[in-house]
């Protein structure tokens, strides 16, 4: 029996809401700044409570009323983000699950050698690859679409990896019986390997989706249309204003719409999310 130590309980809890705070607190900033208006935020010391501009504020930021430093809304940036998400949410799931279960369970010369040049792409930056895609995506006339924008990021080195360490500790009677029974490799794949990943795949989703509502570096390569900005890129046109002031508490809504898709995710998911990162028995 472990004896609980009243200071380090204390110590241990401290610390946990000393990392909450740092962590909201800028947060909390951007909620009271999306209340108030322009003037009261840029002024010292900004206000730390709730204003009585909220929903004229978010208003603006929804449909745009020539304050976004572009002809587009908030709501279609978001749909934009929406869509190059969860595509490439699907499509890194997608090829993972059946890249991973061809390296383990078909038999083809240089096997190793094709899986070992998928993992050695975990060792270059995006940065070391970002032009060459860009020609390609450009040559295709892809420039502008959602095409462009999810397909180049569908492929993924981690999840392929985790999913090949997950399919390695399947049992080989269940594949022998599965053969059996006159289970073909699709068969097998669809009716046993997918069911028994779903919270892998559900601990992936959330972390894929999120990595994609967040892309920056491509879409800003990629998009020249104000129709295929994503939100984050929409947030930074809003504070490239040149001499204009900026609207901060437009900024500032428009942040934390930008947010919410993603935390409800988080949160409509959590418990799959924490199976699939803990589960031991797989």
């Amino acid at each position: 029996m472990v004896d609980r130590n009243p200071w380090l309980t204390f110590l241990s809890h401290a610390v946990l809401v000393l990392g909450v705070a740092v962590v909201a607190f800028p947060l909390y900033l951007a909620l009271i700044a999306s209340t108030h208006t322009a003037e009261a935020i840029v002024q010292s010391p900004m206000p730390l409570l709730p204003g009585s501009h909220m929903w004229e504020n978010y208003r603006d930021a929804l449909i745009g009323s020539g304050k976004l430093g572009s002809n587009t809304n908030v709501v279609h940036m978001m749909w934009v983000s929406f869509v190059v998400a969860i595509s490439i949410t699907l499509g890194k799931i997608a090829i993972s699950l059946l890249s991973a279960f061809a390296i383990v369970y078909f038999r083809f010369p240089f096997k190793m050698i094709c899986f070992w040049a998928i993992f050695i792409t975990l060792m270059l930056p995006v940065e070391v690859r970002i032009l060459p895609t860009y020609k390609v995506v450009a040559d295709l006339g892809l420039l502008n679409s959602y095409a462009g924008l999810s397909l180049p990021l569908i492929a993924s080195a981690t999840a392929t990896f985790l999913f090949r360490q997950f399919f390695l500790t399947v049992p080989d009677e269940l594949v022998e019986a599965a053969r059996i029974d006159g289970a073909g490799p699709m068969r097998f794949f669809i009716d046993i390997l997918v069911p028994l990943s779903r919270t892998s795949i559900a601990a992936l989703f959330v972390i894929q989706f999120i990595y994609g509502w967040n892309q920056y570096l491509w879409p800003l390569l990629m998009t020249t249309s104000e129709d295929m900005y994503p939100v984050v890129i929409g947030i930074k046109r809003m504070l490239a204003g040149g001499e204009a002031a900026v609207d901060w508490n437009i900024v500032m809504a428009t942040a934390i719409l930008a947010m919410l898709p993603p935390t409800l995710v988080v949160i409509l998911m959590q418990k799959w999310f924490v199976k699939g990162l803990v589960d031991t028995e797989k």
